[in-house]
């Protein structure tokens, strides 16, 4: 199973690295990656597999949410499942 990992905020230092530790400790491992700065604003997104999640789906959502929060970035995560249903005409 996949999910797509959405960031966007104030471009600063360790912005990736610091979504990609979370995402590793929670076992999820990343597939893709595009990220784009302009001028001051930074915005991600991510294909991950969740197949090794080891904790329950929401829990990892809820804490990629905090995890924006406390770097004053909004990060949104979506099973593939919901992305595929809204983007599917």
């Amino acid at each position: 199973m996949k999910a797509v990992i959405t960031v966007t905020g104030k471009d600063s230092v360790g912005i990736i690295a610091s979504v990609a530790e979370n995402c590793s400790k929670a076992g999820v491992n990343i597939i893709d990656i595009s990220q784009s700065v302009m001028k001051e604003y930074f915005a991600m997104i991510m294909l991950v597999d969740i197949d090794g999640l080891n904790t329950e789906f929401g829990e990892f959502v809820d804490r990629m949410t905090r995890l924006g929060r406390e770097h004053g970035l909004v990060i949104s995560t979506m099973h593939e499942d919901i992305f595929n249903s809204m983007h599917h005409i």
